[in-house]
């Protein structure tokens, strides 16, 4: 009598749900073992199969398009050759350009040849078994660096939509331990950006008169910076200041809107709607963070070294009168919860002053229709969406100075439950298959 395969249609619908994050906002190339090609669902990738029955020194070389992001499903553990495999590769990408390993668990490897052996599960001609720490030393001396590891579907069955609940609760709490059957390991080519001249820099502000032509005279004019003042509803004379400068000012290509809307986040992203740079800069207005610094935080892009650079006031010894206890033992708590979440070790998320690639603007969009949350303060979408994309993520750190002008815009106390909502959802996005 014929054993009945266990269906494996739940298991690739979770994968290709999985791998939607890089097949959104990104020009990529889908590579896909043609023994998977009826598993792997439409996308908008453009899609090559491979067959490793056929022995070709590189399958690539009649490509002759650049990708920002490769995908490899069921691909590596079937290569005989994974060094000239990633170096082929290589010269598919962009500058900076990611890598999307997608193999299974080495930890599965006895429970598979079980299954097999039982006639539950497709017999596999896999060659190559491999931990990602294993893969470090052939990524690095190919000019790849590792940006994230993690694994999936502790239980690959619907089972009438138990299924879904036991694989999450799985997937949630015991994470830390990658014993998910599917992995998922995206390395970054290192290569200087390349990126163009034009930076902008956004600027909220809100009651800020007496700041307003102080910040603009520090921020260092060796380059023609757009500059976006967002300007909410203020009860002094902001908005009319910002405009005056504008039309004055020689340095810099100065533009000012007027919020439709209010709170800080508004303000980031209306300005996002008009910004035209390659890079990206946030600034608060009260001058808090020495805006002489901005220039070292587009460099670390340029050099290649990040796609994403996040200030931190929480290295030096702050300035007198610059944060209240109780907003400090905040950060210091929200940046704990943050870190763990995304499983990336920041020191302080809550810092108003980020640099980025314009490319996050789509994937922050993406990132706020997909799952709905609602960040008061823009911190958490910059930094979540950076972070679910992989993008890499590093630190610059600042001093943190006392205002001479006005008081502090935001209270993120107020707004608490939003954020912890933000929080406790955000954990499950990070650490649990998709479900649709």
């Amino acid at each position: 009598m014929k054993k009945t395969k266990l269906s494996n249609k739940t298991f690739y619908k979770r994968h290709n749900l999985e791998l939607e994050r890089y097949l959104n906002n990104t020009n990529t190339l889908h590579i896909i073992n043609l023994d998977s090609k009826e598993k792997v669902l439409e996308d908008k990738s453009k899609k090559l199969y491979i067959d490793f029955r056929l022995k070709k020194n590189n399958p690539f070389q009649s490509i002759d398009e650049i990708y920002d992001c490769i995908i490899l499903t069921d691909v590596l553990e079937e290569s005989d050759d994974i060094y000239n495999l990633l170096s082929n590769l290589s010269k598919l990408l962009s500058t900076n350009g990611k890598i999307v390993i997608s193999s299974t668990n080495m930890k599965w490897q006895g429970i598979f040849k079980i299954f097999e052996f039982l006639k539950l599960k497709d017999f596999s001609n896999r060659t190559s078994f491999f931990y990602d720490k294993k893969l470090n030393t052939i990524i690095n001396g190919l000019g790849f660096e590792t940006i994230s590891y993690i694994s999936r579907q502790f239980f690959p069955f619907k089972l009438f939509f138990v299924g879904s609940f036991i694989n999450k609760f799985f997937e949630s709490v015991f994470f830390f331990t990658n014993f998910g059957i599917k992995t998922y390991l995206v390395i970054r080519k290192i290569t200087p950006s390349g990126i163009g001249n034009l930076k902008t820099i956004i600027i909220p502000a809100k009651n800020e008169e007496g700041n307003i032509n102080n910040l603009i005279d520090r921020i260092p004019n060796k380059e023609k910076y757009e500059i976006i003042i967002s300007c909410g509803k203020s009860i002094d004379n902001t908005t009319e200041v910002a405009k005056e400068r504008a039309k004055s000012d020689k340095n810099f290509n100065i533009k000012v809107i007027e919020q439709s809307k209010n709170g800080k986040a508004n303000a980031v992203w209306e300005g996002l709607d008009i910004a035209t740079g390659d890079l990206i800069a946030i600034l608060d207005a009260d001058i808090s963070v020495d805006p002489e610094t901005i220039p070292d935080f587009f460099s670390i892009i340029e050099e290649g070294k990040a796609d994403f650079v996040n200030g931190t006031r929480l290295i030096y010894e702050m300035e007198s009168g610059s944060m209240r206890k109780i907003n400090h033992l905040g950060n210091k708590f929200f940046q704990s919860i943050i870190s763990f979440i995304i499983k990336k070790p920041l020191t302080d998320t809550l810092c108003g002053t980020k640099v980025f690639k314009k490319e996050l603007i789509n994937k922050i969009y993406w990132w706020q229709k997909e799952f709905k949350l609602n960040d008061p303060f823009c911190d958490f979408d910059l930094i979540f969406s950076a972070s679910y994309f992989n993008d890499k993520i590093i630190e610059y750190p600042v001093h943190y100075r006392a205002r001479t002008y006005g008081a502090t815009q935001i209270s993120r106390f107020r707004d608490g439950y939003k954020l912890i909502k933000y929080l406790v959802r955000s954990y499950f996005i990070f650490n649990s298959s998709r479900e649709k």
